[in-house]
């Protein structure tokens, strides 16, 4: 039975599933009822995808069982059954094909659109529940899937899990579907996310945003290596407790950086003004600098230009000044084909190269010393880069920026969906490489990543409409600047 005391929609019963020598999940029930909101957390590895997995009938567990409505569906629980119970999942990785259009998209989600005019109906349902979850959402059914940005792909595929067509939707799992969203965009699902739960669907949310859990479900299940080690009403929690059951050694509180001023000197990245109505953008060595404000309005098109200017445009400089640390690993950071080592020592080649050919000592030098540096964790540098967790792969990002030489390292959003223990991890060799004097230009879409920051620039509309220095960043400031126009007035 669920906590709810109503028998579950979806439920599973001692469920243990290995990979390997890996055990993943191990003697795991688990079970959501009609009507409430199960918050899903637990650091990377904690085995929250292979649940997902199973729920969504991806996979079978080794053992255990699947009931649906408390009937016993192991023995043929599959993706296509459990669609046709109603349970959709929204990955973390997207899965829309970015050569299509939405509309032909939707149309692979949804088979039972076929026939004369499939299109107009296709456009129909995904628009209609685009307008539902996302107001002034902007996107056409028309539009090539490929050409949105990513926050778009993911509002896309969210639309398309709440859609109903051939069976009404009953649960809905949201692996990180606020990853890429900012702060606007954010509010809206977890609106809709809770009328939906009002109206009776169920919904399992996973976020290692952990203020959104807290402030979205019901019921807060806490897993660690394979295990639910906790769980309880969502009211029962404050986040120092969840980040104390999720067997975190950092406190959120105490990850958050000192300040370094550097008095005197000269801008190493400087950009002028793009007219009248906005602010020039300049960079000290050593800093840590925040692009703030809503997503898509030229944050990501400012990192883009300094690293053409700094690090080579198509043809990259031989000492290139700018590393780029890519937010969306699988489309402009992984080389998936490639392992570890080599995604690591991509960027320094020519400083390991002899007479064309790479020198094997020295670039597996280079990885061990970063593998280090950045505990990332893996015993093998010559494993795939895609057999890292997601919170590993971004690592080994980071550690092939700052393998090189670049005095300037950019980060486009990059801690997306990884967890609070790694994101400390993370935070503490970016002040450690600031501190050397390395300059840091770090878009997030995360509010609490702001405040680790020396000084915020926030964007609207492509412009910088504000400049925030340490003693006047807070959260409201921020939120009023991003939503604003240069002359302050709210758009």
């Amino acid at each position: 039975m669920s906590e709810t005391g109503g028998t579950p929609v979806l439920q599973v019963d001692g469920a243990s599933k290995r990979f390997g020598a890996v055990r993943a999940i191990d003697d795991l029930a688990f079970a959501i009822a009609a009507g409430e909101c199960v918050g899903l957390v637990g650091h990377n590895g904690a085995g929250k995808s292979t649940l997902v997995n199973i729920l969504n009938g991806g996979i079978s567990a080794d053992t255990g069982k699947v009931l649906v409505d408390g009937a016993d569906e192991t023995a043929r629980y599959s993706i296509a059954v459990a669609r046709g119970h109603g349970v959709r999942c929204v990955f973390q990785e997207l899965s829309l094909c970015p050569n299509l259009s939405v509309i032909e998209n939707a149309r692979i989600a949804h088979a039972s659109i076929r026939g004369f005019g499939w299109r107009r109906r296709a456009k129909a349902v995904i628009t209609s529940k685009l307008d539902e979850i996302f107001p002034g959402h902007g996107i056409g059914g028309d539009e090539a899937v490929g050409s949105l940005s990513i926050a778009e792909r993911q509002m896309v595929e969210i639309a398309m899990a709440f859609s109903e067509i051939e069976h009404r939707v009953r649960l809905v799992i949201l692996d990180e579907p606020t990853s890429s969203l900012d702060a606007g965009i954010t509010g809206q699902l977890l609106a809709y996310v809770r009328g939906f739960v009002g109206r009776g669907g169920a919904v399992i949310l996973i976020s290692h945003i952990l203020g959104e859990i807290l402030s979205t479900a019901d019921r807060v299940v806490v897993m660690k290596d394979g295990k639910v080690v906790d769980q309880g009403a969502a009211s029962s929690f404050s986040l120092d407790s969840l980040v104390h059951s999720m067997g975190s050694v950092v406190r959120a509180r105490d990850a958050k950086l000192g300040v370094r001023r550097h008095p005197g000197q000269k801008p190493l990245v400087s950009r002028p003004a793009r007219d009248r109505s906005s602010q020039s953008f300049v960079a000290y060595p050593g800093e840590i600098v925040g692009l703030a404000g809503l997503g898509g309005h030229g944050q990501t098109t400012t990192l883009v230009g300094i690293f053409r200017d700094y690090g080579g445009d198509w043809l990259s400089k031989r000492d290139p000044e700018a590393a780029f640390v890519a937010g969306d690993r699988h489309i402009d950071g992984n080389l998936g084909m490639w392992s570890i080592l080599r995604n690591i020592s991509v960027t320094v080649l020519p400083d390991i190269t002899r007479f064309g050919l790479v020198r094997a000592d020295n670039e597996r030098r280079v990885g061990v010393t970063w593998r280090e540096r950045i505990a990332s964790r893996t015993d093998n540098l010559d494993n795939p880069i895609l057999s890292l967790s997601g919170g590993n792969q971004q690592k080994a990002l980071f550690a092939r920026a700052l393998a090189s030489e670049a005095g300037i390292i950019l980060m486009d959003d990059p801690m997306r969906g990884v967890d609070i223990s790694t994101k400390a991890e993370v935070y503490r060799f970016i002040r450690a490489e600031a501190e050397r004097g390395r300059t840091f230009l770090w878009y997030s879409t995360e509010m609490e990543e702001l405040f680790h920051c020396d000084r915020v620039y926030v964007f609207h509309q492509g412009r910088i409409v504000a400049h925030l220095h340490r003693g006047q960043m807070t959260e409201a400031a921020i939120l009023r600047a991003s939503y604003a126009d240069a002359s302050g007035e709210v758009a």
